[in-house]
């Protein structure tokens, strides 16, 4: 047990839908309250005897008024480990961490935490509106059990990282929320916790910020302190965790290592992601991608080839159309086969027909994409098929292992223009330095 920071064991959550919240009492109401008391609990024995005998329910938590966020729930982390907390909305996320931070109490089950732990699971978590920048900063340390000189050692870096130096005297209820963020992160990984748990940070303010984010996480994990990251951005998971946990409705689907889960946790999901629009003359019925073997995928690693395959139902005969595909990221378009420009076109579409385009390299870096389509007739001028997306695919995989050897490359590789195309550094000795992504992980320093 000496290895293991977090152990869960058959940890629940219940919550009451709908459930009112309580206003605050007067005192008067409060003593009346405290005298009736006696009398409400006989009253209640006396109704739960009588329902026992005639089989009435008592409106058990397992009714329709209540939802499990978290259901028998076990796992164990090791000391130093970095682990990624993955799901849909509503997966049970952040309502794990909430209980890891002591904030909510499990129903069923336990948690038990062996070391100091940070957290940062909404904006501003653990922050009083009233007091200044200055003042918070030295509550939170107090809060996880720090010594004043030990702050004081890390005042001047947590304020430099969270770039509020002219407001740090000031109460953060006036802080901007990208102020209130930076600052909150900024504490909340500066003050040396053993566990950082860490909420969907990425989630909120500027590149630039996300970019000192990520990289700040990097740093805390290389120094032998447990992580725990819930976030959307696959990409970020990949790059900072070795571990992922998977929740779906609650329950762990799968824990393994980062790209494997991440992979089935995509391809799950991602299939039928958006809805295609049809019109009157052709309809697209199916979208598949294809790895270079033929398996239907929504994953690829940098540098893999992309087969795009298209089924149609044509209503009527379509002679000579021309067509074109599109790929887009987080920066907007990067590439397409247009037959506008290429001059290819199929000689008809007629009933159930087929199309595939076939990208025999595809040298992004890990991020979400989306493929769009477009249709017009052989005489341009009708739009058979209007511009849309049809489906989405992701690029996973550390960027190291694809020949792509900076210091930060999985970390900036998050918010890049995601296309590399092949290029070479000359530098002032004579030597030559090609960069491309390869796909079979070479090593491409001259």
């Amino acid at each position: 047990m000496d290895n293991i920071a977090i152990k869960v064991d058959g940890l629940s959550k219940q919550y009451r839908i709908g459930a009112r919240q309580e206003r605050y009492k007067t005192l008067r109401e409060s003593i009346a309250q405290a005298f009736a008391a006696p009398v409400r609990r006989l009253t209640s024995i006396v109704r739960d005897q009588r329902n026992d005998s005639t089989g009435a329910s008592r409106g058990t938590p397992g009714s329709d008024s209540h939802i499990w966020a978290l259901r028998d729930v076990s796992l164990e982390i090791k000391r130093g480990a970095v682990v990624g907390i993955i799901g849909r909305n509503g997966a049970g996320k952040s309502t794990l961490l909430k209980i890891l931070s002591r904030i909510t109490e499990p129903t069923e089950g336990y948690a038990d935490i062996h070391g100091r732990v940070g957290s940062l699971l909404e904006v501003g978590t653990g922050f009083h509106p009233e007091l200044t920048g200055r003042e918070n900063i030295y509550l939170n340390g107090a809060v996880l059990g720090m010594r004043h000189a030990d702050i004081q050692r890390k005042f001047d870096e947590i304020v430099a990282f969270a770039e509020v130096e002219k407001f740090i005297d000031t109460p953060v209820k006036h802080y901007s929320s990208g102020m209130y963020l930076r600052l909150a992160f900024a504490v909340a990984a500066h003050l040396e916790p053993e566990i950082l748990l860490v909420d969907e940070v990425l989630a909120v303010g500027d590149v630039a910020f996300q970019k000192k984010c990520m990289g700040k996480m990097g740093d805390v994990s290389r120094e032998g302190r447990t992580v725990l990251l819930v976030s959307h951005n696959m990409g970020a998971i990949a790059s900072l965790c070795e571990q992922v946990v998977w929740l779906d409705g609650g329950r762990v689907c799968a824990i393994g290592d980062a790209n494997s889960t991440i992979s089935n946790y995509l391809s799950k999901f991602s299939q039928g992601a958006l809805q295609v629009k049809s019109n009157a003359a052709i309809d697209v019925t199916h979208v598949a991608l294809r790895r270079a073997s033929g398996e239907e995928t929504t994953t690829f690693n940098p540098g893999d080839p992309i087969t795009i395959e298209i089924r149609f139902f044509a209503r009527k005969r379509i002679v000579k159309p021309y067509m074109w595909i599109s790929v887009s990221g987080q920066t907007g378009p990067l590439f397409a086969a247009n037959m506008f420009i290429d001059g290819q076109r199929p000689e008809a579409l007629e009933g159930e027909a087929v199309i595939t385009c076939a990208f025999k390299s595809v040298p992004l870096l890990p991020q979400s994409y989306t493929i769009s389509m477009a249709m017009r007739d052989h005489t341009r001028s009708n739009c058979l098929f209007e511009p849309q997306e049809l489906t989405m695919f992701h690029v996973v995989g550390k960027l190291a292992d694809y020949g792509m050897a900076g210091e930060r490359a999985d970390i900036m590789g998050q918010n890049s223009i995601p296309l590399v195309i092949p290029y070479e550094w000359r530098f002032p000795d004579g030597s030559i330095r090609p960069v491309k992504i390869d796909s079979a992980g070479g090593n491409h320093d001259a």
